[in-house]
């Protein structure tokens, strides 16, 4: 799983240093990427697989009943998560916003736990309480899950700022969309990492369309990698499409931060294939859009293509993978819909007041 990748993607760190990865690739010609060898590859592939397929049960179950609430689906946008993953290392931080479920499991959280979470039961990652939006586990660093757009901006700048005071070494990563980018306390933390040096990366998933509006149609400023120059905080825009250029730029934001030079923003540019919810039918876009980015950016088939025709690897070998991805995703599930629910006893507990 992640953590795999994450050791897998140090075997390449001194050749991805020295690359600047291009926006816009198409059928994983991405210039000057930097090169993955087969382990790295593999890595990826298995872990961006996991997302998919999951997230892919997720829906279906949400169509079922079993999940209810807010479901947001991370499809299209796996090497984001997998490439910055990649590039950490042990007693770094997450934090997201509500479309979570990718972060969790790149993270190397439980997809047992995380889909038992889905469906209410005690065995969840918030044992049953926190839904979707809401899971936390300590043992990961993973801090949220919010359900307030923005919200954990400010959270991951204080996460942030708790490392910069106990002088630990760690980063946050912090993720928020293009939608959240605009937001007045994003702002405020930007203005105070960058006073104080504080070492976080932020990690802005531009997906084109927030809840539902064109970026062209809600930013004036729509390179978002922009957005901190006021506070002197440099950016970068991210192919967030190629697993291999998300990594290179993530070991080079995170080695900013983490030697003390403050934050840094990396605008990801990659795209969600479904809804922003399971309720949204997304007819603000063409359907010819949706498949044209599907069958020339797809992340996953990228790197499906490396694997077949640089590492030589078989058909069966990849239809393997991909069966033993699924067992673990319908184990999960299984396990999340016989799962017993929360005592009503725990109503109140975990509360703080």
């Amino acid at each position: 799983m992640a953590v795999a990748a994450r050791k897998a993607g140090r075997a390449g760190a001194g050749a991805a240093n020295k690359t600047t990865p291009s926006k816009g690739s198409k059928n994983g010609a991405t210039p000057n990427s930097p090169q993955f060898d087969k382990n790295q590859d593999l890595s990826a592939y298995n872990d961006m697989l996991l997302i998919r397929r999951f997230e892919e049960k997720s829906g279906q179950m949400y169509g079922m009943g079993l999940i209810g609430g807010f479901c947001h689906l991370y499809i299209g946008q796996e090497a984001v998560v997998i490439g910055m993953q990649m590039a950490t290392r042990e007693g770094d931080q997450v934090i997201t916003g509500y479309r979570d479920h990718g972060h969790m499991l790149a993270c190397g959280m439980d997809a047992k736990g995380v889909m038992a979470e889905l469906t209410g039961r005690r065995g969840g990652l918030s044992k049953g309480k926190g839904g979707s939006m809401h899971m936390f586990s300590k043992e990961k660093h993973f801090y949220g899950g919010h359900g307030i757009v923005g919200a954990q901006v400010s959270l991951g700048t204080g996460i942030a700022f708790a490392n910069h005071y106990r002088e630990n070494g760690n980063v946050c990563l912090t993720y928020f969309g293009d939608g959240a980018a605009n937001q007045g306390q994003v702002y405020e933390s930007f203005n105070m990492a960058a006073l104080w040096k504080l070492p976080v990366v932020y990690v802005i998933e531009n997906n084109r369309y927030a809840m539902g509006t064109a970026v062209t149609r809600a930013s004036a400023q729509t390179d978002f990698s922009k957005r901190g120059l006021s506070f002197g905080i440099p950016g970068e825009q991210v192919d967030g499409m190629d697993v291999r250029a998300v990594y290179a730029a993530g070991q080079r934001a995170i080695e900013h931060a983490r030697t003390g030079k403050g934050p840094y923003i990396l605008e990801m540019q990659t795209y969600r294939y479904r809804g922003h919810s399971m309720s949204d039918p997304a007819k603000y876009r063409t359907k010819d859009e949706v498949t044209r980015m599907r069958e020339e950016y797809d992340p996953i088939e990228q790197v499906r293509r490396r694997l077949l025709e640089s590492w030589k690897l078989s058909e069966d070998e990849l239809k393997a993978i991909d069966s033993k991805v699924r067992e673990i995703v319908n184990e999960a599930a299984e396990f999340a819909t016989h799962d017993p629910e929360p005592d009503p006893s725990e109503l109140y507990t975990d509360i703080l007041l």
